[in-house]
């Protein structure tokens, strides 16, 4: 027990970085608490279509009336826009996103389930998902730290803390939740890096990588329960894997393949082991769905650009002049700042590929990674002898950033 509770873990950059979280958090639960209360005084239920759609899902699988969205129960019914479904299947996503949404209200006695009650439970769908922000928001300090150091990894936190695009999602407020799939894609990537990077040490590597074969076939089953597209990661794993350890390329495919059972036996858990629905699910999940047309319309890229300014206005300035460094600037081209690059670069191409439901998933997926490029980056510029006017510069844009996304908050009223 002492050797974990040691400075190295426990120190000034894990509380500092939990008190960002902690904002993080606050910010999410200021719009749940301000969307709850609009729906009071106006006397409606505050969940939305989606919402309600995968509450009843949900709550019908737990009490045993069916699988959720495989197929739903009365396919003739008006369905929430966002879901596509053939037949009365879901194509878009497996049961996990309504198992999510529903699961906290088993802890909430089914007799006090009335607007009377309402107030208390209806927070409840939203607990895991604001978990899931908190959650995607430790793991990009964590890896951003471990790249770039701790200024790399407090700038990456600062950007994600203040996102209004990530404290959305992660609220629920008037989206799609997204954070599950987002935090899926970026657990899948980075813990595949970290896999191949213990290739090297001699000893049996996939039995003593045990413990990371789960983590990632955990991720990969956050990632693609959550949105059927975001299959894409399993084969980006694959490639990742046997590009940083090419003379362990045979281990590297193994413990690849047990990760995807281990996801598959997962995904398998979601339909609660009934292989009929499992079966069916799949044949009418849309793992692909992309059409190419979108690259040829002026008018996607306009969105996409506003889309991902949406998810942090700073990256209008610090992208552009982290891209800018990067091309010119030999320092800054290594594998910690180039394989975010690359993965974000993907992702926004798949969102602009997928112009319907899964688009946005891809979308909010990137922030993520764009962040640690840009971060990377910064950290890089920051350790040169113009690190004084560099510090000052991004510090005063990083305070103009958060005081900006505070005063828009609050501008959000609560009825």
């Amino acid at each position: 027990m002492t050797r974990f509770f040691t400075r190295e873990r426990f120190g000034r950059p894990q509380f500092l970085a939990g008190l960002l979280l902690l904002a993080f958090l606050a910010q999410a639960v200021w719009l749940v608490r301000s969307e709850l209360h609009a729906s009071d005084l106006r006397g409606t239920d505050s969940h939305g279509v989606s919402e309600q759609a995968r509450i009843a899902a949900g709550s019908r699988q737990l009490h045993g009336g069916g699988i959720a969205g495989a197929p739903f129960p009365d396919p003739t019914a008006a369905l929430p826009v966002e879901v596509s479904a053939d037949d009365g299947f879901d194509t878009q996503h497996s049961p996990l996103l309504s198992l999510v949404t529903t699961a906290p209200l088993l802890f909430w006695p089914q007799r006090l389930l009335d607007a009377e009650f309402s107030p208390y439970w209806r927070w409840l769908p939203r607990l895991p998902f604001l978990a899931c922000g908190v959650f995607l928001g430790a793991s990009l300090w964590y890896v951003a730290r471990r790249l770039c150091g701790n200024t790399g990894g407090f700038l990456a936190l600062i950007l994600y803390c203040f996102s209004p695009s990530m404290i959305q999602a992660s609220a629920v407020w008037h989206a799609e939740p997204e954070t599950l799939a987002a935090w899926g894609a970026f657990g899948s990537v980075f813990t595949a890096i970290a896999v191949a990077h213990t290739l090297y040490a001699p000893r049996e590597v996939v039995l003593w990588n045990w413990r990371r074969i789960v983590l990632l076939g955990i991720s990969l089953a956050l990632a693609v329960g959550s949105q059927f597209s975001m299959v894409i990661v399993m084969p980006l794993a694959l490639a990742l894997l046997l590009y940083l350890a090419p003379i362990r390329r045979g281990a590297a495919f193994i413990i690849w393949t047990a990760a995807c059972l281990v996801a598959l036996a997962l995904l398998f858990a979601t339909y609660f082991f009934h292989p009929h629905a499992f079966s069916e699910g799949l044949r009418h999940a849309s793992f692909w769905g992309a059409t190419w047309r979108s690259f040829t319309v002026p008018g996607v890229y306009r969105q996409v650009g506003l889309q991902i300014l949406r998810a942090c206005p700073a990256l209008a300035l610090l992208l552009p002049v982290a891209i800018a460094i990067y091309a010119v600037w030999p320092r800054t081209r290594y594998f910690g700042n180039t394989a975010p690059g690359l993965v974000a670069l993907l992702f926004i191409g798949l969102g602009m590929a997928h112009p319907h439901v899964a688009g946005a998933g891809f979308l909010l997926a990137s922030v993520p990674f764009i962040l640690i490029f840009v971060s990377g980056v910064l950290a890089d510029l920051m350790a040169t002898p113009f690190r004084l006017l560099v510090t000052a510069s991004v510090g005063g844009l990083l305070a103009a950033y958060i005081l900006w996304s505070l005063l828009a908050l609050a501008q959000i009223p609560l009825g």
